[in-house]
């Protein structure tokens, strides 16, 4: 399993959405269906984040790595 999460998106997923969504879970209720919900996409979030690697992404062909193309060599 290769890596298909850059670093922006992998810091986005652990420092806004996961904490989002719990606070939000927290708020709507953590024993309601919704809150549930909520806190095991913070999960998958934290996961994914942690790995560098989303299922969806290889599902749909997304990578958000930085591709580093080599300089052209001089003539």
């Amino acid at each position: 399993m290769s890596t298909n999460m850059g670093s922006i998106d992998r810091l986005v997923r652990a420092f806004v959405v996961a904490p989002a969504a719990i606070v939000v879970a927290v708020v709507v209720g953590a024993g309601s269906v919704a809150g549930i919900i909520l806190f095991a996409l913070a999960a998958v979030m934290l996961a994914t984040s942690a790995v560098g690697f989303c299922p969806l992404y290889k599902l749909i062909g997304l990578d958000t790595r930085s591709l580093h193309r080599p300089r052209p060599e001089p003539r």
